[in-house]
């Protein structure tokens, strides 16, 4: 595999990671315009049930000192593509990583990442999800 195959399967994990982090934010911003617009998938087990799941990852990682995999195999690919994983690539790696690191320490990511954790279970507490339904 060539470099420039390790700098585009870099680029694709930089772009699933971003997802992921999406998927957590935006995913509380939803679920409270849902309440408040009654839509029923916000209610959805698997969407919540899944939303708190990617937080609770986020926040044992950082609890335990553990750099997200992500980062790491993005970092390993920006190498054998002979760039320097210091993010000075790519347009997409350039503003994506602009939105998503930031030069804060790890202590306070760590207070924000369980604060955010705390927003989700207090969603889940106001605006319950529906049950599992049983299947005949």
């Amino acid at each position: 595999m060539g470099a420039q195959s390790y700098a585009r399967l870099a680029d694709a994990i930089l772009v699933l990671h971003f997802a992921f982090v999406l998927f957590v934010v935006v995913g509380l911003v939803i679920v409270w315009i849902g309440y408040l617009a009654s839509w029923q998938f916000v209610r959805n087990p698997w969407f919540r049930g899944a939303h708190l799941l990617a937080m609770a990852i986020v926040v044992a990682e950082s609890l335990f000192g553990v750099l997200c995999p992500l980062t790491d195999w993005e970092a390993a690919l920006r190498l054998k593509a002979g760039e320097d994983p210091a993010y000075t690539g790519s347009f997409i790696q350039h503003w994506v990583h602009r939105v998503m690191f930031f030069e804060i320490s790890e202590r306070v990511f760590t207070v924000i990442y369980v604060a955010f954790l705390a927003l989700i279970l207090l969603s889940l507490a106001i605006v319950r999800p529906r049950r599992f339904h049983k299947r005949i």
